[in-house]
């Protein structure tokens, strides 16, 4: 995969999947804007593992719930780098997998699916429509967005996550089918349980036997799982796909 000279931004950058991804752009030539949103020495240590890999990084802090955070974070990028290439979506609403501790349907208020809403479907689009701009600008450009394989597969119905990357599968079809005419590429990657993140350390090791008994490949994912797809959609190599899931769970969920 060629991206030297490419700027890709990927959101909630700092650790987990999305620090990942960061450092597997760098390690192909990237020059690499991390998004976070509290972590600062996280971020910087995600900048300097960019740097160790041949790659320019950049950490920039900005709440991507908030539009005007979002203007200002662009604005750094365009202002540093001239361009933007690729965009990952991969931030979301703070959220614990925890399927003991997690609320049942008639105990969630519609505060909790709107927090994860706003996390996720609220921050991919005040992205989006920040940086379509300068895509459109030069007619190219790549959108990734990270879901989750539990759209297909409910096996623990974590309802206002869920339901939060059911609706960003949702617009990011709308949006690919908008944008393909004018050159840019819309997809999502949905993977199932990672570990560790932040988000899965509660993670029980039995609930995870299970996951893992009903993978055909057999174990779970690591953030480095995830960045392979990643970089595929991003990449020349996946030029003719648009409005495409990829599952990236080990086979769980077969399309």
């Amino acid at each position: 995969m060629h991206f030297k000279g490419k700027t890709v931004l990927v959101t909630g950058a700092s650790r987990g999947i999305g620090a990942a991804i960061v450092k597997a752009f760098a390690k192909e030539g990237a020059l690499v804007i991390v998004n976070y949103l509290h972590n600062h020495e996280a971020a910087n240590a995600t900048v300097s593992a960019c740097k160790s890999l041949a790659g320019k990084a950049l950490a920039l802090q900005a709440d991507v719930t908030d539009p005007e955070a979002i203007e200002k974070l662009v604005k750094k990028t365009l202002d540093e780098f001239g361009k933007i290439d690729v965009l990952v979506n991969n931030a979301f609403g703070s959220y614990t997998f925890d399927p003991e501790a997690r609320k049942m349907h008639w105990e969630l208020e519609w505060s909790d699916f709107q927090s994860q809403i706003d996390g996720t479907l609220k921050s991919t689009h005040g992205l989006v429509k920040s940086v379509l701009p300068a895509m459109l600008g030069r007619a190219e450009g790549a959108i990734i967005n990270i879901a989750t394989n539990l759209v297909a597969r409910p096996a623990v119905p974590y309802h206002d996550y869920t339901t939060a990357k059911a609706a960003l599968i949702g617009y990011s079809r709308n949006l690919a089918m908008e944008l393909g005419p004018l050159g840019i590429r819309v997809n999502s990657v949905a993977p199932g349980l990672v570990y560790p993140t932040d988000a899965s350390r509660k993670t029980k090791e039995g609930i995870k036997d299970t996951i893992i008994s009903q993978t055909p490949l057999g174990r779970i994912a690591t953030p480095e799982d995830i960045t392979g797809p990643v970089l595929f959609l991003a990449s020349d190599w996946s030029h003719f796909m648009t409005g495409q899931t990829l599952f990236v769970d080990g086979g769980m969920v077969m399309e």
